[in-house]
């Protein structure tokens, strides 16, 4: 890592306007879509049913709230040679009928399986959707080809099954089809880290005793929403004797003169996903806490130095401490510690790297991957603890940083 941290990746305003060159929308839908039926071509498949909202949204360029994230009633098709055939949420439907005029009008469609088993298979939604889900592969004349789906429910396999359709494995076709990001999404991952660079500003100058890791909790979301955050999805905030082990959720804790505190802010903008860890000492630093944060540091620079294509990722995962080093009996018990994972519409994409999958399964480093690597440091303290995280992205000299809020050594807020 250098000195300080710096990146030739723009991070314009969220308008749009006429003087300048930012995202370019059109261009961006018409990627995805490309992308996903040259990974389609390239599979066994001859459709993919997703009900994943990152692979609706990566086909459709549509998004009806972090709400419907989990309830499993919108899904869509793309079949080989096909347009893609969206099912959404009541009147969902017919808005993206007036405002999202890149989808045929009629492939723009209501539809509904059962809210996660609020209404049950009998009621005929399963079925009635795979027989649509049919009939689209038979227009596209693929219907006596697998298809892929990513996540779903039972009573839909079953449904296709009475159908006659073979079911397949399509998260891996998706997945294939997001891992290389195109400049619009990359700087689209830039704009929403830019957001994450300031809001760490504001951390910083909030970080004193008596606040509640809550309370900060509070404060970031606030204000991401009005940077034009779309989605907080969550925030870490770790602190004190609650840093090791990680306990991967924030509390009402009061922080305390002398606290080492991490945190990790993990938010969309325009579905573009941040996963970005700061630690902080509060007034002061013990020299067990430094210690710790030097580590931390050290573990993250290795794996940043290596990055570019051609590399594979079973080489950074090596450069990391083995899970019984750092206090943990195995690697899946110490997994997403000393870890990577890709960054897009979705928090956790290709590549995912670590001591636990990597070092037996790695897969080569790619110009336009982008991905957050992050190590963690327990202190000899016993209870303190360090996290670094930094979003990189490969290109084809090597790779550059997204996150750029000050890291270099451990940072203490309102010191006295």
């Amino acid at each position: 890592m250098p000195e300080f941290a710096q990146t030739s990746i723009a991070a314009p305003g969220t308008m749009v306007v006429d003087f300048e060159e930012r995202v370019n929308v059109e261009r961006l839908r018409s990627y995805r879509l490309a992308r996903a039926r040259s990974a389609l071509d390239a599979s066994e498949l001859g459709a993919v049913l997703c009900f994943d909202m990152n692979n609706i949204r990566y086909l459709t360029s549509t998004n009806i709230g972090e709400w419907a994230r989990d309830k499993l009633m919108r899904f869509a098709v793309l079949a080989r040679g096909a347009e893609p055939i969206l099912w959404d949420f009541g009147s969902a439907a017919k808005a993206h009928r007036l405002h999202a005029p890149w989808l045929l009008p009629e492939n723009s469609r209501a539809g509904m399986t059962g809210l996660r088993g609020s209404i049950g298979p009998q009621a005929g939604f399963f079925a009635r959707a795979a027989r649509e889900v049919k009939a689209a592969m038979d227009e596209a004349g693929v219907g006596d080809m697998p298809l892929g789906m990513d996540i779903t429910e039972l009573p839909m396999i079953e449904a296709l099954a009475d159908t006659g359709v073979v079911v397949r494995d399509g998260q891996q076709t998706m997945l294939d089809a997001r891992q290389i990001k195109s400049p619009d999404e990359i700087m689209l991952l830039s704009m929403a880290a830019a957001m994450v660079d300031g809001v760490y500003q504001d951390v910083f100058e909030a970080l004193k005793p008596g606040v509640r890791e809550n309370e900060i909790v509070a404060l970031v979301n606030e204000r991401l929403y009005r940077m034009g955050s779309d989605d907080v999805e969550g925030v870490n905030a770790i602190s004190g004797e609650r840093c090791s082990p990680h306990p991967h959720i924030f509390s009402d804790r009061l922080i305390r003169p002398g606290d080492q505190a991490y945190f990790d802010i993990i938010h969309s903008f325009n579905g573009y996903r941040t996963c970005y860890y700061r630690t902080f000492a509060v007034g002061r630093a013990t020299a067990s806490q430094r210690d710790a944060y030097a580590k931390a540091r050290e573990w993250i620079d290795a794996a940043i130095a290596l990055v570019k294509p051609g590399v594979t990722t079973d080489r950074l995962a090596g450069l990391w401490p083995k899970a019984t080093e750092f206090g943990f009996s195995d690697e899946m018990e110490a997994f997403g510690l000393q870890f990577g994972h890709g960054l897009g519409l979705a928090l956790h994409e290709r590549p995912i790297i670590s001591r636990l999958n990597s070092l037996d399964d790695p897969i080569e480093l790619k110009e336009g991957m982008v991905f957050a690597l992050e190590t963690y440091c327990p202190a000899d303290d016993g209870h303190s603890a360090a996290r670094i995280e930094e979003e990189v992205v490969v290109t084809a000299g090597g790779h550059e940083l997204l996150t750029l809020f000050p890291a270099e050594d451990l940072v203490v807020a309102n010191p006295y």
